[in-house]
Order: C-alpha cells, then structure tokens, then sequence
C-alpha cells in the first residue's frame, strides 16, 4: 500500500501559493519576531566584538608605549 502525500490530487497553485499564505497569516508575527531578536542579537554580538577588539588594540597600544619607558625607572 503507497502512502498518498495530503496535497496529492490537489491543483499547484494550493501547494505553492494558499498553504504558504496561510502559514505567513497563522505564523507571520512569530516568524518576524524571532528574525528580529535573531538578527539583533548577531549585531549586539558583533558590536561586542568589535568593542571588546577595540579595547585590547588601546591597552596593547598604551602598554607598549609605556613598558618602554619603564627602563627611565
């Protein structure tokens, strides 16, 4: 006995048009809102990124400069 798929039998335009318009309706808020959080949290971690490689780019800077002059001490 084959198994029949549930859009077997029915015409293209409901598999690729009505069923994903139905889901965009049902679940387009979710769908928006989780892209949202997931698109801000890769910028707030690439903003970390690039603050927490800023920081160690100055200390590196200061402290090289200043671990030369420790030889005056």
């Amino acid at each position: 006995m084959a198994e029949k798929g549930i859009f077997e039998g029915l015409p293209w335009w409901v598999k690729w048009i009505a069923v994903p318009v139905l889901v965009l309706a049902v679940f387009g808020s979710l769908i928006v809102s989780v892209l949202g959080f997931v698109l801000t949290f890769a910028f707030k971690l690439l903003l970390l990124a690039a603050l927490i490689g800023g920081l160690v780019i100055v200390v590196k800077k200061f402290t090289s400069s200043s671990s030369s002059s420790k030889g005056d001490w």
